[in-house]
């Protein structure tokens, strides 16, 4: 009773500090959000003390090498896609014209009429595209990414991936400057100015789309948007930057798992919408442990999370019996300890959530994922200290698979390091008070400037990092602009990266065809 008690006193303490860690962190592909929890040097700042690099060590970059291309071929439905690979750079500029930067990308395209283009990013903000590349849509699959059991040390191994988007779109995978092999050119100081914080990366990565655009002569194409987490973040705002600014429409976006409304999550001492966001995908992990879960019993959830859970914590103490029932059916649907939920009151916190659900086992459950565990290394700490489950053990083969594509099926030759998660990013960006807004109103912006934009959010239902209940409840609020179901949210069994699952990857791949017929 006192350690579990305990254990949620500090989970409340900290509470506050999942602003940070929700916001500061929550948007790598895998959110980098809870990253921040795993590690503590991406949250140290910068020394102030220390002089600024000089932008002659940086000017001393060997060059980048010239674009490089490979025919690649697969099989998909019984049929023989081909397709070539492009790994290229673009430079970006600042107001004078001077090159300040150069992002890295990966395109696969098709011969064909009329092929669509789909832009790729990831968030983080630090995560280059490797995630959506490799996990999810690109014609390469990693094996062995992110699931329960998966070891970092298991061979890096890429598969045709029958849930590609390649069969009706071509498709460019955006690393941004400091992720991949994508670099600054400047010092940390200017770079953060220029490129590390909320607005001027919107701007760049818009003028990247742009720029490839009129390198390929692809301005008349069909052109879609697709970003992860903070990339989800970034997606409403490139679109409505690239509409009013840049003169360029997409015709539709999707956003997986994405950081849509963090503002959802403040006041939880009085709003009853933090605990509404996190009970569904708690209840999720519950049922899929149980091998209940299925869209029916999640629509139950939801109806009961919108419903009596919502009204009776409104209701607070003034309603004792109607607490009383709340935190007896709050057991029920997650199967916690019941005294665990009672020093809860009923309002599950996801710090304490996934040190708890595992306890006994001596493991820690993944904020991306709260049925990937690892061992809890320090089991008596009051507070998590270790790095995230999946966080842990997903470096090693998206990079090793990544840099032995890039290198050696492509031919880019190029002995810099890769970087699939860049903590430095991170750790240099502004986090001010336009990023912790979220973009819910540049997506209500997107939509109502342009009356045939489609919208696709897309998130897996054991998701703790960005939960697929915050963007229920903002779609909730939206307005209808003319049809519908031009904006619409869709679960999937699985977490931040459903997609890892095949079954999950390819009914994401229907939708988002249907989608891009549609418009």
């Amino acid at each position: 009773m006192y350690r579990i008690s305990m254990t949620f006193r500090q989970a409340v303490l900290t509470r506050r500090r999942c602003a940070v860690v929700l916001g500061a962190l929550l948007f790598v592909a895998p959110c980098f959000s809870a990253h921040a929890q795993a590690d503590k040097k991406a949250q140290t700042k910068p020394d102030e003390n220390k002089p600024a690099e000089k932008s002659d060590e940086k000017m001393k970059l060997p060059p980048l090498p010239p674009d490089a291309h490979v025919e690649q071929t697969m099989q998909l439905d019984g049929k023989a896609l081909h397709y070539t690979v492009t790994v290229g750079t673009l430079p970006v500029r600042d107001t004078d014209g001077k090159e300040v930067g150069q992002v890295v990308y990966t395109a696969y395209t098709m011969d064909g009429p009329n092929r669509p283009v789909t832009f790729a990013v990831n968030g983080g903000p630090g995560a280059s595209s490797v995630f959506l590349n490799f996990g999810a849509i690109g014609p390469k699959h990693l094996k062995n990414m992110g699931n329960e059991g998966d070891s970092p040390s298991d061979p890096a191994t890429l598969v045709d991936n029958p849930g590609t988007w390649l069969n009706f779109s071509d498709l460019v995978f955006i690393d941004p400057v400091g992720t991949g092999f994508s670099r600054s050119l400047v010092p940390d100081d200017k770079a953060k100015k220029l490129f590390y914080s909320t607005e001027p990366d919107i701007e760049y990565l818009s003028r990247v789309i742009y720029d490839w655009l009129v390198k390929n002569g692809r301005l008349d194409s069909r052109k879609y948007l697709v970003g992860e987490s903070y990339g989800g973040f970034r997606v409403p705002r490139m679109t409505y930057f690239l509409q009013s600014q840049l003169g360029v429409a997409m015709n539709g976006i999707v956003l997986v798992s994405p950081y849509l409304n963090p503002t959802l999550r403040q006041n939880g001492d009085l709003s009853p919408i933090p605990w509404m966001v996190t009970l569904p995908s708690i209840t999720a992990a519950h049922l899929e442990r149980e091998h209940k879960l299925t869209p029916q019993a999640m629509a139950d959830v939801i109806s009961y999370t919108l419903g009596d859970y919502a009204t009776t914590l409104i209701r607070g103490n003034s309603d004792p019996a109607a607490t009383k029932a709340m935190i007896q059916k709050v057991t029920e649907m997650t199967g916690l300890d019941p005294e665990f939920v009672k020093y809860s009151g009923g309002r599950l916190e996801t710090e304490a959530y996934l040190r708890e659900v595992y306890r006994e086992q001596g493991k820690l459950g993944s904020i991306y994922d709260s049925n990937v565990t690892s061992f809890d290394p320090f089991p008596y700490s009051p507070q998590q200290e270790a790095n995230d489950p999946i966080l842990a053990s997903i470096i090693a083969p998206t990079t090793t698979a990544m840099v032995n594509f890039v290198t050696r099926t492509v031919g880019w030759k190029i002995d810099a390091r890769y970087n699939t998660l860049s903590y430095e990013v991170n750790r240099l960006w502004d986090r001010d008070q336009v990023l912790r807004s979220g973009s819910a109103e540049q997506l209500r912006q997107s939509v109502a400037a342009d009356p045939k934009l489609r919208v696709l959010i897309v998130h897996g239902w054991n998701d703790l990092s960005c939960p697929f209940m915050g963007s229920v409840l903002t779609v909730n609020q939206m307005p209808i602009m003319g049809d519908p179901t031009r904006v619409q949210v869709k679960e999937f069994p699985g977490g931040h990266m459903f997609y890892t699952r095949l079954d999950s990857r390819e009914a994401l791949k229907k939708d988002v065809e249907q989608m891009y017929r549609t418009h």
